[in-house]
């Protein structure tokens, strides 16, 4: 396994790997279609793995990027789902860098221990999609506050979460120079907000938690502002490039889950004689995906030192994501071709792993536009959209 080699990561992944351990796969198909890990999460809580980036004077970790990549790694290569909980590490990068000292005093402690939870993370509109800068929640200024008015979706876990990072328009997109600009970022509390904030879960092929939120009159201090007004694009990234990494984290375990199944199954699964592992056509897929996963941690584990050093990471987050969610992509059809008609039985879990996947290579944010933003920032192509 190619790796940072910090031995200290090695300890990080035993013992997240070993709390997964008793959550088995018949733990997660019993939550099929739509039923919440809480007792995972609550577990990965009280052993501190999901304050692993608020620093140790706040009660967390006080670890890196490159660490919660681990974590998010480990998870979803023990067979579990760590999209049950990651955005309470992404959503960190905009709160360290750029909350003030209050707000960090006052929720840090409350989020390390477990008393509040922030796991939803709200950008994504419905007319906006994939384009942020068109987004039309607005956040209106008002006697101490800001009164938000607007819709978001795709908005996951908002159902288990206390908190949410929201992203709005506090100068309208007509009257700003440019069309990132304009845009403030809010840490809300979602309890305060009473039925001014409507909550609609989202029927998906997979078991995500997501929701649609409607924000009717929600009003919030002038406190929930994180960092300068006007500013919120240019600080949502710092939590989008960290969200990047570690997503691209996530396929990585994913895709070596896949490839241990796959590879396990090929050498046990004997037909015509011997086991169909000794067969090129099985073995040969598997080996390219093992070759691809491990190409795509390597650019994981760079783009996470930038990160970590403070340095632009934009492109090398990016390369993480797109490499790796193909590389897990490849690695669950290698799986899967390697079980053929078990894999698609329940009870493998192939099927389960091989549909939460495929999401990575749609979100968040999809390829194409990785691939978009790789041709016009790196390459200096004209822009194509």
């Amino acid at each position: 396994m190619l790796t940072d080699d910090r031995p200290e990561l090695e300890e990080i992944r035993a013992a997240v790997a070993g709390l997964c351990a008793g959550f088995p796969g018949a733990y997660w198909r019993a939550l099929e279609p739509d039923g919440y890990p809480t007792e995972f999460v609550q577990a990965l809580t009280e052993h501190g793995w999901l304050a692993a980036l608020i620093p140790e004077e706040y009660g967390g970790g006080g670890l890196d990027l490159t660490s919660a990549c681990v974590i998010l790694e480990a998870i979803n290569a023990s067979g579990c789902n760590a999209a049950a909980c990651h955005a309470q590490l992404y959503t960190m990068g905009t709160i360290l860098r750029h909350g003030n000292a209050a707000q960090k005093e006052r929720y840090l402690p409350r989020i390390a221990s477990g008393e509040l939870r922030l796991q939803a993370f709200g950008v994504t509109e419905p007319t906006a999609g994939s384009d942020t800068s068109a987004i039309q929640t607005t956040a209106e200024r008002v006697d101490g506050g800001y009164r938000l008015h607007g819709q978001k979706i795709w908005t996951s876990r908002a159902e288990h979460s206390d908190l949410m990072l929201l992203l709005a328009r506090t100068t309208a997109l007509a009257d700003a120079q440019k069309r990132s600009e304009g845009l403030s970022t809010f840490l809300v509390d979602m309890r305060a907000a009473g039925d001014r904030l409507t909550i609609r879960p989202i029927d998906t092929m997979i078991n995500h938690a997501t929701t649609e939120i409607f924000i009717d009159g929600v009003e919030v201090p002038e406190d929930a502002l994180v960092g300068q007004e006007g500013e919120g694009f240019r600080h949502i990234l710092d939590g989008m490039n960290a969200e990047r990494v570690l997503i691209a984290s996530e396929c990585v375990g994913d895709g070596r889950w896949f490839v241990e199944k796959a590879s396990a199954y090929a050498s046990e699964r004997v037909v015509f004689g011997r086991p169909i592992g000794a067969n090129q056509g099985v073995q040969f897929p598997i080996a390219r995906a093992y070759a691809a996963v491990e190409a795509a941690s390597l650019v994981r584990f760079a783009a996470a030192r930038l990160y970590d050093q403070g340095r632009p990471c934009g492109a090398e987050a990016n390369m993480a994501k797109l490499l790796a969610s193909e590389a897990s992509w490849q690695a669950a059809n290698a799986c899967l071709d390697t079980h053929g008609g078990y894999g698609f039985a329940v009870e493998y879990d192939v099927e389960r792993k091989f549909r939460e996947t495929r999401l990575y290579s749609i979100a968040p944010v999809s390829n194409n536009l990785v691939l978009a933003y790789l041709a016009e920032h790196v390459l200096g192509l004209p822009r194509s959209y």
